[in-house]
């Protein structure tokens, strides 16, 4: 294995820790494979008090808190909040709780890539009833671009379509159909603001059609983790092959078989750590 580009004991040596409420982050971590292979990670599911989004904004922040507090003492150099929800509500908290650590959310990326890949300024951003009811991806988009038109739609049954494995099909065109339909023509960038909605990506832009872009909060968020990493020298060498821990608070082995349709790849159960919080 090549060395790494710190040596032992150095912060460039340690983890990424990714934390989501379950599995959907999943997605956010095969980003951040890809775009830093040579980094190690320890991803958290906390499954046992999923879902986030009915929860209330103080809950979530408390629950995060408790989440990172245990990634943490795990030794990790950076954050990566790979949950809407989460990123919503708890990324004040978990700066002031931990002022040293670098810690990326979902939302801002996502923001910014629409933005800048937006010509007309008409947004539309696809997520879960409870990111579209707290405007989370709205306030981002308009602190960037004030003169931005953002169109929110819930589309709560893609969450279940991802869960299920259903990517393509005629029930998941029909759920597209039925949410995506009525999109306001000049809409040009269409914005997948929940981390279960890559797996539905290809089905998705068909339906939007070839003159839409669609941005991935999934790759965009990985692409920032990329540059504060290098910002911060914490960087490993790509040379190096990283390493992936996977921890869970409740049921490893309903995690490891519907994590792998999110990850890409398969999970062995015995490769899944339960911990509680």
């Amino acid at each position: 294995m090549p060395p790494r580009t710190g040596a032992p004991g150095s912060p460039g040596a340690s983890p990424i820790g990714v934390f989501d409420s379950g599995v959907g982050g999943l997605t956010v971590l095969r980003a951040l494979i890809a775009s830093l292979p040579g980094e190690d990670f320890l991803y958290l599911g906390d499954t046992a008090r999923l879902p986030y989004g009915t929860k209330s904004a103080q809950t979530v922040a408390r629950y995060s808190v408790r989440a990172a507090e245990a990634l943490v003492k795990r030794g990790i150099k950076a954050l990566v909040v790979a949950c809407n929800t989460a990123s919503a509500s708890a990324l004040p908290a978990l700066r002031e709780r931990f002022p040293e650590l670098p810690v990326i959310g979902v939302i801002e990326p996502g923001a910014r890539a629409a933005c800048d890949a937006s010509q007309s300024g008409r947004i539309a951003v696809l997520a879960t009833e409870g990111t579209v009811r707290g405007g989370a991806y709205l306030d981002a988009i308009l602190a960037i671009r004030p003169d931005a038109h953002v169109t929110q739609v819930a589309a709560q049954i893609f969450v279940a379509l991802a869960e299920e494995g259903w990517s393509e099909g005629e029930a998941v065109d029909a759920v597209t159909e039925r949410y995506l339909a009525h999109l306001d023509a000049r809409i040009d960038t269409v914005v997948l603001g929940c981390t279960h909605f890559p797996l539905l990506a290809a089905a998705i832009a068909r339906r939007v059609g070839p003159s839409r872009q669609v941005v991935d909060s999934a790759a965009t968020t990985a692409r920032a983790a990329s540059e504060v990493l290098e910002s911060r020298q914490l960087r490993n060498s790509p040379l190096r092959t990283g390493e992936v821990r996977l921890l869970a608070t409740d049921s490893p082995e309903r995690f490891a078989r519907v994590g792998q349709r999110f990850l890409g790849s398969a999970i062995a159960e015995r490769n899944v750590e339960a911990i509680d919080l």
